[in-house]
């Protein structure tokens, strides 16, 4: 009995813990870029985007589709760096953790 007891209450830290990385990559922040540098797009912790600057150099009619493939580049960057950030995080809460390989949090 004792062992459900420690486990419940390991389960219960687990869980605040959860909260609190969650939390933190809510207010995490990644910037991706592309053309070296002409666009660049910043995506919340959340995959929102928050901001998307544009070189004026780009912003000719006859380039729309340049312009176009630039933001999905750089929002593609931005959105690779959120992921690490996250796997970082989520690795360092379950160090020490018997979970299977693969194994993703948060669930």
């Amino acid at each position: 009995m004792r062992d459900m007891m420690g486990m419940l209450k390991q389960a219960k830290e687990m869980q605040a813990k959860m909260q609190a990385m969650q939390d933190e990559i809510a207010n995490l922040e990644a910037t991706g870029t592309s053309g070296g540098g002409l666009v660049s797009v910043t995506l919340s912790g959340k995959g929102v985007m928050s901001a998307l600057k544009i070189d004026p150099s780009l912003l000719k009619e006859d380039e729309a589709e340049i312009l176009e493939d630039l933001i999905v580049a750089a929002h593609n960057e931005a959105k690779t760096k959120i992921e690490a950030l996250m796997a970082e995080k989520t690795q360092a809460l379950t160090a020490g953790l018997p979970l299977p390989p693969g194994f993703k949090l948060p669930f």
